[in-house]
């Protein structure tokens, strides 16, 4: 008789709980067969994929080799590079030059150890990025086009067939062909293996200031279907995914989800920001399951996003489950219990922004912390500060979820949020593999 699905993630849970101490076939042997089976091409069977932010490298002070030195790198098959943008003109282009490409940097900032020399065309991220995948050969590193402030004009750029065989010419020939301003044709080829479209969001509500059409919807489609043409034209390889949500009725407003899937190679879904410092009250950043507390009219949960995509015709093993590497924060939380689902005053102070903070802080915050196996979270509470974040054993326990039900892998925003140990990338590559 076949063991319920709740059963056989109990493994996972002891996994969770014992942290990275225990090996990958503690899970994967009660894993279904069809999540066991050895990738037909002799790669990876699940995708471990990391957002790579182009601004870390300022005051973040995080450059592309610390992936490396971290040992993320290592653990890792996709980086997803964040971000480039769609021009008010309906074209690709940089979000920033200077880091992308003009900016040289020193010896010990190098992945390899050699300094950029005066003269040569290719700096920046992404000759480094470039010298990661020379040290990391099976590693695709992709361009990730528009997120949350750069998102305004695709509704514009999709709008004719004219309008998005143009944009998608312009994304083939700026980041695949690497046909970059101002340097001599081609420098920046072979940086790029495909295109991660990050349009937040296609008919709904995204950022102050987009444009958003009912037509965005079927435009969307579309744009894949005429964008995985033009790269199949220029490689066949080259791989193109996207960014999707997490609400059900972003999906609805914005998704052809049965169509959109057949031209990509795979979707990382919405699996955080479920709650979020922008509501008054506390609640789960990423929980897995929905939690029977939750006081909110519609609960959501990555187990909820994950199946609506499957009963609107996603392919399971295209599904790629969104995780975070920070937390969602809140501030004067007045509780005499665990603060969870109580009042708060408005976001809690965060090194970069009010109401969010890194998992490589959280993790030394004091406080007291509460976890729950059913729902799979985590949380700090102070008696005034109440932080809902991800460490190790969580990602374990959805790791194994995302195994056992034959998904396509694990997405971590972002990889600059992890500890120097790459702890939560390893906790995800312990049982994605």
């Amino acid at each position: 008789m076949r063991r319920p699905f709740q059963h056989l993630l109990a493994a996972a849970i002891t996994v969770g709980l014992a942290a990275v101490a225990v090996p990958v076939e503690a899970v994967a042997a009660t894993a279904p067969a069809h999540a066991r089976t050895a990738h037909p091409d002799g790669g990876d069977r699940f995708k471990r994929v990391a957002y790579f932010i182009q601004w870390g490298v300022y005051g973040r002070n995080f450059q592309v080799k610390d992936m490396d030195t971290s040992g993320a790198a290592a653990r890792l098959t996709h980086v997803n590079y964040a971000f480039g943008n769609v021009g008010a003109d309906g074209t690709c282009v940089s979000a920033d030059a200077w880091a992308d490409w003009q900016r040289p940097l020193a010896a010990e900032q190098s992945v390899d150890g050699v300094a950029d020399e005066p003269g040569q065309a290719l700096n920046g991220n992404l000759n480094q990025l470039k010298k990661l995948k020379a040290k990391h050969p099976g590693l695709k590193v992709l361009i990730s086009l528009g997120g949350w402030t750069g998102s305004k004009y695709f509704s514009d750029a999709v709008l004719t067939p004219e309008s998005r065989g143009r944009l998608a010419a312009s994304c083939v020939g700026l980041w695949l062909k690497g046909d970059l301003p101002g340097l001599p044709a081609g420098a920046g080829a072979g940086v790029f293996d495909g295109i991660d479209l990050d349009w937040e969001w296609p008919g709904s509500e995204g950022n102050t200031g987009n444009v958003i059409r009912p037509e965005d919807k079927r435009n969307f489609t579309l744009f894949t279907a005429e964008l995985r043409r033009q790269m199949n034209a220029y490689d066949a390889k080259s791989q193109l995914t996207a960014f999707l949500p997490a609400a059900a009725a972003k999906i609805d407003a914005g998704f052809e989800v049965r169509d959109v899937f057949k031209h990509l190679d795979f979707a990382t879904v919405q699996g955080y920001d479920l709650h979020g410092s922008w509501e008054n009250r506390t609640g789960h950043n990423g929980n897995l399951f929905t939690d029977r507390r939750d006081p909110n009219p519609v609960k959501y949960s990555v187990d909820t996003t994950v199946r609506d995509y499957l009963s609107r015709g996603a392919p399971a093993k295209k599904i790629v489950v969104g995780v975070p590497a920070y937390g969602q924060g809140w501030t004067g939380v007045r509780s005499t219990g665990d603060g969870l689902w109580e009042p708060a005053t408005g976001p809690a102070p965060g090194t970069w922004a009010p109401g969010t903070e890194d998992y490589k802080i959280l993790v030394g915050k004091p406080g007291q912390r509460y976890r729950d196996l059913r729902t799979g979270t985590l949380w700090l509470y102070d008696g005034n500060e109440f932080w809902s974040y991800d460490d190790p054993a969580t990602m374990l326990q959805k790791a194994a979820y995302i195994r056992l039900k034959g998904l396509g892998g694990s997405m971590m925003w972002s990889i600059d949020q992890d500890d120097a140990k790459a702890s939560l990338t390893t906790a995800l590559y312990k049982i994605l593999r």
